[in-house]
């Protein structure tokens, strides 16, 4: 490794970072992190902090887990890669893939088609939801439905039901055939409805008008995250995820629940799905299939989609769709290795307890402090700050003093996610009660200051 002064001087100069501009990165370099232990972080000066992101919704069992680090080492010597497309197949690939379904089955899910990361895994559910209806005779089932707000990755498909103009404007045009339903968030919504229930009720039937304003056999999916994650951690009703899967069924429409954050334990239960007590008909998940050790994702098909698919001739159901890392034997062992971590730790539980501690103590900053507007979580360690200038007319933050906050946050001893006027938070399943107060702590210092 080179060292400290190379590293430095050579920042942000040779690479482009993801979800920023070239210049901002020039002019303010990126804070180098060198090493991490459990839940926590240590950049290249030696200040050590909570990881409230989690590495980026992912390093879910935290960064000292041995029992992956060991299974990703043996696989190296092993056999560190070979082809998963039909025709061969490797032990550790097979053994993830039982792995996965054994994890899901309580959601329906019968079988496991392994990418490189969760804009593969939506993709991948994107295009078998078309290729489904089609084998049914159904080709003019094409389009897609998802929720403004909503998050789905950067591939082309991904970003085009994606509900967050940040990710598409610069790339546009996108996908033809994808339109977007209201956000189940009640602080902000079109119809100035701050009762949840009643939001998931209007949204519910502004997604019939549109099927059946575009025909409801025109459409091939509807893709939603059970909490919306990037778009300001916004939690629907109860009610909400249910509702979208009764109309999902009555038009023939086939539902993608995009866990890819929620997945594995970070809502307090294996899946977003399951949290609300919804089947999807498919999943793409990522993340913490490894806890980020590992880049591997996977979209999970339903027993039922499955059934239409192998019980078709082959010409019509052959799925010439994948990737060079799909099932990687390496990807693979890291993948049994942590779901069997995740299980043995229970993190689920822990995200539970552990959420309703930060959620409560930001909420008991809400009182002290005018600037912030709405704090969103309460359901495992997903949680969100949204700032703003006037309480009572909602103006939000401007940005600066939003980047000003997490400057501040990050000094007093919590590395937390800007995304103005909101700061997300996602630290590791594994944090615990102590380093939970240390970021509330951070940022009534931070906001203090302000």
């Amino acid at each position: 490794m080179k060292d400290d002064n190379f590293l430095k001087e050579h920042n942000a100069r040779a690479l482009w970072h993801p979800m920023g501009a070239p210049g901002d990165s020039l002019a303010t370099p990126p804070t180098i992190i060198t090493r991490a232990e459990g839940s926590r972080i240590f950049d290249i000066d030696g200040h050590a902090t909570v990881d409230g992101v989690g590495g980026l919704w992912c390093a879910n069992l935290g960064y000292s887990n041995d029992a992956v680090k060991e299974a990703i080492s043996r696989q190296l010597y092993d056999l560190p890669y070979y082809s998963a497309f039909a025709g061969s197949t490797n032990p550790t690939a097979i053994e993830a893939s039982v792995a996965v379904q054994e994890f899901f089955a309580e959601d329906g899910i019968g079988r496991v088609f392994f990418t490189s990361g969760g804009s593969d895994s939506v993709e991948t559910c994107l295009r078998l939801s078309r290729q489904y209806h089609r084998i049914k005779g159904k080709p003019q089932r094409t389009k897609f439905l998802s929720l403004k707000k909503g998050y789905h990755g950067t591939h082309f498909g991904g970003a085009s039901v994606n509900g967050n103009a940040r990710f598409r404007t610069a790339y546009e045009p996108l996908l033809a055939g994808c339109f977007h339903m209201t956000a189940p968030y009640p602080y902000r919504n079109p119809y100035d409805e701050t009762d949840p229930a009643a939001l998931a009720q209007k949204i519910a039937a502004e997604m019939v008008d549109e099927i059946e304003f575009q025909g409801a056999d025109t459409i091939a999916a509807f893709i939603m995250e059970p909490i919306l994650g990037a778009g300001g951690v916004i939690v629907p009703d109860a009610s909400f995820m249910k509702l979208m899967r009764e109309i999902c069924t009555k038009y023939g429409i086939l539902m993608i629940a995009d866990e890819v954050i929620c997945g594995f334990g970070r809502t307090g239960d294996w899946s977003g799905s399951r949290h609300w007590g919804v089947k999807p008909d498919m999943m793409s998940v990522a993340k913490g299939i490894t806890s980020a050790y590992f880049p591997v994702g996977a979209a999970l098909i339903s027993e039922e989609v499955a059934e239409v698919f192998e019980q078709a001739d082959s010409a019509a159901a052959g799925i010439y769709h994948g990737y060079t890392y799909s099932a990687h034997p390496v990807g693979a062992a890291a993948v049994t290795a942590c779901l069997s971590e995740t299980l043995r730790l229970d993190t689920k539980t822990n995200a539970a307890a552990r959420g309703t501690q930060l959620y409560q103590g930001l909420l008991g900053l809400k009182e002290k402090y005018d600037i912030i507007g709405d704090v969103r979580g309460g359901h495992g360690l997903m949680t969100a700050i949204e700032f703003v200038s006037d309480r009572a007319s909602k103006t939000p933050m401007d940005a600066a003093t939003v980047k000003k906050i997490q400057k501040g946050v990050y000094e007093a001893g919590a590395m937390v996610r800007p995304a103005p006027p909101n700061i997300m938070m996602s630290p590791p399943l594994i944090i615990t009660e102590a380093e939970v107060q240390i970021m509330i702590d951070a940022f009534d210092t931070a906001i203090g200051a302000v």
